[in-house]
């Protein structure tokens, strides 16, 4: 009543009372001033307030009364008696408060939080201890199996309260999510989990060979070779999603799925295969194929200038000391490259399968899958004598991200850092040369900004700008864990490696003519230009820095600002560049954009709306496209790919004046040849031209032509107006691939990767009027000449690159899609 009367807040003046109480110099009673049994009595009462006592005051109770003295079991049967009460928060916080967390089964305390949609207390109660992080995250994963039903989880908690909006966490795409973030958070390798990395990584695998055909059979195969029933179907039913209908039959029928678990289409494709293509039939190139590549690809690729026997495969102590005796010789320049599993951004830091040590006239090849020998002190021991040897100089390429696979490998290099001393990393060095505004000759390279192909990028460009001949990537997603090595991933392995002694070598002998310092050492990554050089660069490229990373890219806001932001204006250090040079993926907030830019003929990726924004960096990783994306995305997507790989744009825009801003951006110089060179359905550059003769045979031979009279009347027309040879091919011509009628299939109408033409979408009234039709052949659709081309044409006028005769041309109508 006197606190009331005062106006004093109760529960205030508690607290400060409960404050001071608690400091060590005013406590006039202790539990060592009374005995045993009373001490005991009063820990058990306080142990009993704790669940009713305010958060805030829990650590006070706990440091006046010294719970955590009470016998375990005592301890144990208060949190148990919570669980009982339905009270799972507070006991999870009473047990962390307590460290009981070992005392205790994480399932029971950590799945009732989770189904209350309370992960993050889970994530809390597990923090920093090892086995119980991973346990925490098998548990997520295995919820991501196809056969996990959480109702029958719900059952055995009978009496938890669930909110509705809870159950939509325990979708797959979601608990995938979670099960990767965890990964990070804990620092977990992926073998700690399966069902949701599989399940991603099959997924893009599928897609990347058989839309992109970016992996070669036995790389693919090496991925997919799995044992789990269900992990098998989802690989068919992705091939399935992927329109490849033919690899979904075969790879069925090896994992021998049952007929009632296949994807509609596949057990008909099956029936329908010959026998000699019912197999998966793989090279054994390990053992067959020969050291030296085809003369095409020599005069293709870069090649490393040694011969077979100079390559050393070291995976023992022998073998070891004599690579130590060549490598750590006094003035020994050394290439540096490793190779570990793909993860395709699963997570950021993988431990190293392969290190490759290069020097001149040899290569050795440290097995570091081999346990034996990676955990032996001596391997380890040279590990520490080369990167910390001043005299030996050691050259690499991205070296930040070698090093961090190498914490990963051996823990010991976190308890005892590595010194890095004689590292010269030519990543710092392809920085400057790509600022240098030195002329090339013109019997140079090019040097582009984005890459014609997925080689061109990073260390691969380097090379092509230094040497002439790009590397060759298709090696790099390879399963590096898989023993014995292909001879293709030898010779890719020593390429990687070997490069960089090429390249220092010819940067070393005229750094001038690269804009170079004579002294190539002096270039560190921090090295920035004057500021008064940057001032000035900033003012000229505000805009087009912000489209490389920055910061977000809005539209002008004024007559004066048009032409400052993304690239209206483009640099003159970025280079024009043809539709087919640009690579992207469109995140799915910009499907419009992406339809919009393949049309013109770039090569356009556009994720689906149920797709996770991360599979757009991977896709960005592993192909070397630039992402597009705008919103929220944007900052996440941006920390996974180089500088200047991912565009942020305004989604307040029209997705006509996002194109605009992209091709103006990257300087893409589109041409009326160019639109729809590209499927704007799946992004294939590959059609088959069908004359009208030919399709009206296919619709009457699928019934879709019934009415006899109609058909003689076209066919009579065919005969009167179509002349012998076939019409001529579209504008668009030459960007395309063309395929011959004869690899379409004349009984079921498919092309050789199972996909059928989609016949039910023409309209038997166009026949008298279209001369030819062209078909996809990756997803079978049926375009012809419209009026769509006239449309485009006029709306992208100011892109376009125009001559008199195209000019002239686009008011002839053109390509026009069904």
């Amino acid at each position: 009543a006197c606190v009331i009367s005062l106006g004093l807040d109760p529960a205030v003046l508690r607290d400060e009372l409960f404050e001071l109480w608690n400091r060590k110099d005013l406590q006039t009673v202790t539990l060592s001033s009374v005995s045993e049994q009373q001490a005991v009595t009063l820990q058990r009462r306080a142990l009993s307030l704790l669940a009713d006592t305010q958060t805030c005051l829990v650590d006070g109770l706990i440091n006046i009364y010294a719970l955590n003295t009470l016998d375990p079991a005592i301890l144990r049967l208060n949190v148990v008696s919570l669980q009982a009460l339905n009270c799972y928060k507070e006991a999870a916080i009473l047990s962390i408060k307590l460290q009981l967390q070992r005392e205790l089964n994480m399932e029971e305390m950590c799945i009732p939080l989770i189904l209350q949609n309370k992960l993050p207390m889970a994530e809390s109660y597990v923090m920093g201890h090892n086995h119980l992080e991973q346990q925490l995250v098998t548990l997520l994963d295995s919820w991501c199996h196809p056969n996990f039903i959480v109702e029958e989880l719900c059952k055995r908690f009978p009496r938890l309260s669930q909110p509705k909006q809870s159950m939509s966490q325990f979708q797959a795409k979601m608990l995938t999510k979670q099960v990767f973030r965890l990964m990070e958070k804990f620092k977990h390798r992926p073998s700690t989990v399966s069902q949701c990395a599989a399940q991603e990584e099959i997924g893009l695998f599928a897609f990347s060979h058989v839309q992109e055909k970016s992996m070669t059979e036995e790389n693919w195969s090496d991925h997919v070779e799995v044992d789990d029933l269900e992990l098998q179907i989802h690989l068919v039913e992705m091939l399935v999603k992927y329109s490849d209908f033919q690899k979904a039959s075969q790879w069925s029928l090896r994992y021998n799925i049952p007929r009632n678990r296949l994807p509609y289409g596949v057990w008909e494709t099956q029936q329908s295969l010959p026998p000699d293509l019912q197999q998966i039939r793989l090279s054994h190139s390990a053992q067959t194929e020969d050291w030296t590549p085809s003369q095409s690809h020599c005069q293709r690729f870069y090649q490393a200038p040694i011969t077979k026997d100079k390559v050393h495969f070291v995976d023992t102590l022998e073998a070891l000391r004599r690579c130590r005796n060549i490598v750590l010789k006094e003035g020994a320049v050394v290439g540096v490259d490793m190779e570990w599993q793909p993860t395709f951004g699963c997570i950021s830091t993988q431990k190293v399968a392969l290190i490759q040590l290069a020097v001149f006239d040899e290569v050795f090849l440290l097995d570091i899958c081999e346990n034996r020998f990676c955990q032996h002190p001596d391997t380890l021991s040279f590990i520490r004598s080369l990167f910390s040897g001043k005299n030996v100089l050691k050259l690499g390429y991205g070296m930040s991200g070698d090093l961090k696979c190498l914490l990963a490998t051996w823990h010991q290099f976190l308890e005892e850092p590595l010194k890095m001393e004689g590292v010269l990393d030519l990543l710092n060095i392809h920085q400057k040369i790509q600022r240098s505004k030195i002329k090339r000759t013109q019997n140079r390279p090019k040097e582009v900004l984005v890459g014609e192909d997925s080689a061109e990028k990073g260390l691969s460009l380097l090379v092509q700008q230094v040497l002439g001949r790009p590397l060759d990537k298709t090696e790099q997603m390879s399963n590096w864990e898989k023993r014995p090595l292909r001879i293709s991933q030898i010779r890719y392995a020593v390429a990687d490696a070997y490069c960089l002694l090429d390249v220092y070598s010819v940067l070393s002998s005229n750094p001038a003519y690269f804009g170079l310092p004579a002294d190539l050492r002096s270039i560190s990554s921090g090295q920035s230009e004057k500021s008064g050089d940057k001032k000035h660069k900033e003012k000229q490229t505000h805009g087009r820095e912000e489209c490389q990373g920055a910061q977000r890219v809005s539209p002008p806001r004024s007559d004066t600002e048009k032409g400052l932001l993304c690239g209206e204006k483009p640099s003159e250090e970025t280079p024009p560049l043809a539709p087919q040079q640009l690579r992207v993926v469109c995140d799915n907030m910009l499907q419009g954009l992406g339809r919009y830019l393949r049309c013109l003929g770039v090569d356009v990726i556009m994720l689906e709306n149920t797709d996770d924004h991360r599979l757009a960096a991977k896709l960005a990783q592993a192909e070397g496209r630039v992402i597009l994306t705008c919103g929220q995305p944007f900052q996440s997507l941006r920390s996974q790919v180089g500088e200047g790989r991912c565009l942020s744009l305004d989604c307040s825009e029209k997705a006509k004046d996002q194109a605009v801003r992209v091709l103006r951006h990257f300087n893409v110089q589109p041409t009326p040849s160019d639109i729809f060179s590209r499927c704007q359905a799946c992004n294939s550059d590959q059609y088959l031209a069908v004359p009208r003769k030919d399709m009206t045979k296919m619709l009457k031979q699928k019934g879709f032509l019934q009415d006899q009279d109609n058909t003689d009347h076209t066919q009579q027309q065919d005969e009167e107006t179509t002349p012998s040879v076939t019409p001529d091919l579209p504008r668009y011509a030459l960007q395309c691939q063309w395929a011959s009628l004869s690899d379409l299939d004349p009984d079921t109408l498919t092309f050789p990767g199972g996909v059928s033409i989609q016949l039910h979408t023409v309209p038997p009234a166009l026949l008298p009027r279209i001369p030819l039709f062209y078909v996809c052949t990756r997803c079978g659709k049926v375009f012809w000449e419209g009026s769509h081309f006239g449309r485009v044409f006029s709306m992208f006028q100011d892109v376009l690159h125009i001559t008199d005769s195209e000019s002239a041309a686009a008011a002839v109508p053109a390509a026009q899609q069904n």
